[in-house]
């Protein structure tokens, strides 16, 4: 049986869910660490894949993530 081909974009409802989630996923990673342990500064990378991810799929700048030189800082 052939699969058939997905929609190559998302549609814009879509994006604004892929946002969504992507937020929850970050504030669900963080939201039990302190901003000073070692295992807050170990998510970085982690933050930075996902902060580039949703840039790409949104185009998009978003403000949940926005890192200054020592970890996410709130706008």
């Amino acid at each position: 049986m052939a699969r058939s081909k997905g929609s190559q974009q998302l549609s814009q409802a879509e994006i604004e869910r892929f946002a969504t989630a992507a937020e929850a996923l970050h504030l669900s990673i963080i939201s039990r660490l302190s901003p000073h342990s070692d295992d807050y500064r170990q998510t970085r990378v982690l933050h930075e894949v996902l902060l580039k991810a949703v840039r790409e799929v949104t185009g998009k700048e978003v403000a949940f993530i926005q890192w200054n030189g020592t970890g996410p800082s709130k706008p």
